[in-house]
């Protein structure tokens, strides 16, 4: 029986930095969706009446449906109960089905759900289309880095991972230009259709290309149980008392084969749900993944809240008319450069769990110091100076952090270890901040202080 090869074949097409490319660009339109459903051109507004009666429409989402703050803040996190849920069910799904198929199947389900966005008819509607959009990003953040881990150089794995989580700030940033562009003179809907009929190709790719097998994976059995059939043809002459205990000779084995298959299919459910039990131990047990993860969802609740509130602290510290674009403009610069370095520095340590935890802990805490010292200056350009600097200091740990995930896991966990790592920053990291960030400074009502308080978080995770 041959094997499912678990490296591409340098004769191959498919080569390693093929499949990254192609990897980068799948992350790519994943990120430029979540931006394109925050821009103007895309979400837009309600409709506002004035007190002398004049009514203007609404735009975008927000203006066609007439949602309130709170829907139209629900649409932009929706998807992440999709990927909540999907991520632990795709990681173990690995064990027993070939991962690139998997990644096949989530972006299929992302196409699709894409595509019924433009379609939505109200709230509900385009909810539960945003939630299917999680489940079909799931199995491509749980499986991509792995394949990644891989197919990498084993001198550039920290960079090859760097260059594929650096389309999460170049994505965004694609996304509010995108959204704007497209939205504005095309509508909002022709937006999510076009994004459907980008991935569409890379759908399509995961089901008819040579499937590639995990390190540390057993490929699935692809045995089918035969199945016997009885045809009876021909012999109408036959007596009614034989038909009929053929009849029941075939009732009752077809009765007894159908409680052995649901059984076996019990049997396999538990034993699934068992091994995903035991991983889950494995994990839990593993302080360096704790540790790490930990960190990461603390880096994850300070950049979070940065990402919501930033604009809005920066405009009442320093006065900025243009604190969307300035705010915006540093993220995705600091984005690229910190990500991109951090990778590349690492592997030029040489890229190993203690000196991955080393760059770790000295990027995290220098970049909290100037980011917490950028919001004591009195002056913007101060500000805007340190605080450029500490974003590429704390960004450069993206690719660090998530190479300690997947190597300090044996191989046949790394997608689990994602899975958990992508639910876990998300529960306890910007989900939950910009709502408890909002509650602060409801309570003090000063966003310097507010900000500062946010930052010391960073050293925590340092």
């Amino acid at each position: 029986m041959s094997r499912i090869s678990t490296m591409i074949s340098t004769t191959s097409w498919f080569t390693p930095k093929r499949l990254l490319a192609i990897f980068c660009v799948i992350n790519l339109l994943n990120y430029l969706d979540r931006g394109a459903i925050a821009s103007n051109g895309v979400n837009g507004s309600r409709g506002t009446c004035t007190e002398g009666g004049t009514c203007t429409s609404g735009t975008g989402i927000q203006g066609d449906f007439n949602l309130n703050n709170f829907e139209d803040g629900v649409l932009s996190s929706a998807f992440l109960v999709g990927l909540l849920v999907a991520s632990p069910i795709f990681a173990s799904l690995a064990k027993s089905v070939n991962p690139f198929r998997l990644i096949g199947v989530g972006l299929s389900v992302w196409t699709l759900a894409t595509l019924c966005c433009g379609f939505s008819f109200n709230f509900w509607s385009i909810s539960v289309c945003r939630m299917l959009v999680g489940v079909g990003e799931a199995s491509f953040i749980s499986l991509a880095a792995p394949f990644i881990d891989d197919n990498a150089p084993a001198a550039q794995k920290t960079a090859w991972l760097a260059i594929f989580y650096m389309c999460i700030p170049s994505g965004y940033a694609l996304g509010y230009v995108y959204g704007g562009l497209v939205g504005s003179h095309f509508g909002w809907r022709c937006a999510f259709w076009v994004e459907s009929l980008l991935m569409l190709p890379f759908a399509i790719l995961g089901f008819f290309m040579k499937p590639l097998q995990l390190k540390g994976f057993v490929p699935g059995d692809s045995k089918k149980a035969p199945v016997l059939e009885t045809v009876a043809s021909g012999v109408q002459d036959a007596s009614n008392s034989k038909d009929e205990s053929l009849s029941l000779k075939e009732e009752f084995r077809d009765k007894s084969s159908n409680d052995r298959s649901k059984s076996k299919s019990a049997t396999k459910m538990l034993d699934q749900f068992s091994r995903f039990l035991n991983d889950m131990k494995v994990l839990l047990l593993d302080e360096v993944y704790v540790v790490n993860v930990l960190g990461y969802a603390a880096y994850n609740f300070v950049i979070g809240a940065y990402s919501y509130w930033g604009p809005k602290a920066g405009y009442n510290i320093y006065q900025m008319t243009d604190a969307d674009l300035i705010f915006g403009g540093i993220t995705i610069v600091c984005g690229i450069v910190g990500t991109l370095a951090g990778g590349f520095v690492l592997d030029f340590m040489t890229n190993t769990l203690s000196n991955a935890f080393k760059l770790l802990s000295m990027t995290t805490f220098i970049g909290a110091a100037f980011c917490f010292g950028a919001f004591l200056f009195r002056s913007m350009y101060g500000f805007l100076a340190l605080f450029s600097i500490g974003e590429i200091l704390v960004f450069a740990t993206q690719g660090p952090v998530n190479y300690v995930c997947l190597r300090c896991v044996k191989p046949s966990l790394r997608p689990l270890s994602m899975a958990m790592s992508t639910v876990a920053i998300h529960v306890f990291g910007d989900v939950p901040s910009s709502p408890l960030v909002g509650v602060l400074q409801d309570s003090i009502n000063n966003w310097r202080t507010t900000a500062l308080i946010l930052t010391t978080i960073l050293f925590l995770a340092a």
